[in-house]
């Protein structure tokens, strides 16, 4: 795609973003009924485009874990349909006055919640995030321009297709989802550049991606996604637990940012939870990079460098280091994390509390799997990503994250 037709892209979405700003409540909620119901009706279609791509990505040796990430089903086509029309039950986050006040010189000042207006949402192999991403923009009064990778190119086509003729059918022009069908490098690129037409940029990928956008976007980002995740197991942690909660955390679903990627254990507790542990793994096939001090746990082994416990494997696969105190412990998360999400198990109330204190990122649990950051587990309803960031969002960003603020002054001829 020519940068001239990126640029009449963005200014078409543009143009129908105003549509939305002014869209009430019932408008937004018709239009996502109507997604809803048409990605039902239209499942058939679905699942032939999502077979096309399919059998492309197996003939290209796409891994199992990111198969799973492309594949549609009758079930996951319901679920998904599901969480457009839990959207029509949330909260509508635009015209919430945040604060008020009345000046000395008689102005009314309001703080009210806008739309964001253009978003834009750069995203690799997983269809899903095709309606997740329309749908929450739609209801908090954005238009979006989705740019997804050439492993699902045929499913994310088909989707846009029925989600445009979805919101033309109650009035909105089908350009408040736009739709990059070039999958280059180069429309990336572009995209990341249109300042002016473009208000915030999401990616949803990893580490290659996040880190060109990051570095590349004119246009305001938030950093979504790498989670080289940690689960700690304390010198007073119950080993049942650590057990159970590592394997939910690694093995569920392995291709998810919020799987467990870095285990690290108490040198105390070593020759009690590693075998263990190890067991676990085994029966699922992760391979383990381990230390010097661990590896000799582990029959799927090899020796870890420094690297990989810094690596998002999206696999099955898990790294593993052994640490003598706490503070080792937070030292080598600090260094090694990428701010997503970070567990650790223990007994004791004052670990925990350091841990929760001293561990930067953007979730901190005690005793619970990592696989919880998610929006629709901590109650927010759907999610457009994970930010690893601080600004303008931190953890699951929501419909609440994608809105702006605007200040509304009414005034009765004051002057200054």
């Amino acid at each position: 795609m020519e940068n001239t037709e990126m640029k009449a892209l963005a200014a078409r979405v543009k143009a129908a973003s105003r549509q939305l700003m002014t869209a009430g409540t019932a408008k937004k909620n018709a239009a996502l009924e109507e997604i809803a119901k048409a990605l039902l009706d239209e499942a058939d279609s679905i699942l032939r485009a999502n077979e096309l791509d399919l059998a492309e990505a197996k003939k290209n040796g796409m891994s199992d874990s990111m198969l799973d990430r492309l594949a549609l089903s009758e079930e996951r086509i319901k679920g998904i349909a599901s969480a457009v029309r839990e959207l029509i039950g949330a909260k509508d986050p635009v015209g919430e006055v945040r604060s008020g006040s009345v000046r000395p010189n008689g102005m009314k000042i309001e703080k009210v919640t806008v739309p964001l207006g253009v978003v834009a949402v750069i995203y690799e192999a997983r269809p899903n995030v095709t309606v997740d991403s329309a749908a929450l923009c739609l209801k908090a009064g954005n238009a979006v321009i989705l740019r997804g990778g050439k492993e699902a190119f045929n499913s994310n086509h088909t989707l846009v297709r029925i989600m445009r003729d979805a919101v033309s059918r109650v009035g909105f022009s089908p350009d408040v989802i736009g739709f990059v069908e070039d999958t280059s490098r180069d429309s990336a690129t572009a995209l990341m550049k249109l300042s002016g037409l473009v208000d915030v940029l999401i990616p949803r990928g990893g580490a290659g991606l996040i880190r060109s956008c990051v570095e590349n976007a004119t246009v305001p980002v938030i950093e979504t996604g790498t989670g080289n995740c940690h689960v700690y197991v304390d010198e007073f942690a119950d080993i049942d637990m650590a057990v159970n909660i590592i394997e939910n955390a690694k093995v569920s679903r392995p291709s998810v940012c919020n799987a467990c990627e870095s285990l690290v254990i108490h040198s105390a507790v070593l020759d009690d939870a590693a075998p263990r542990i190890a067991k676990v793994l085994e029966k699922h096939g992760v391979l383990v990079h381990a230390d010097d001090r661990a590896i000799k746990y582990f029959t799927n082994a090899e020796e870890a460098d420094d690297d990989d416990f810094g690596r998002e494997y999206l696999a099955l696969e898990i790294s593993v280091k052994t640490v003598d105190c706490i503070d080792e412990a937070i030292d080598h998360i600090s260094r090694c994390s990428t701010g997503h999400s970070e567990c650790i198990v223990t007994g004791s109330y004052a670990n925990a509390q350091r841990f929760l204190d001293e561990v930067d990122s953007a979730a901190v649990y005690v005793n619970a799997s990592t696989r919880f950051t998610d929006g629709g587990e901590f109650g927010f309803g759907a999610e457009i990503g994970i930010s690893t960031q601080k600004l303008h969002a931190r953890g699951p960003v929501g419909l609440s994250d994608l809105v702006t603020v605007k200040y509304k002054i009414f005034g009765s001829g004051q002057i200054r």
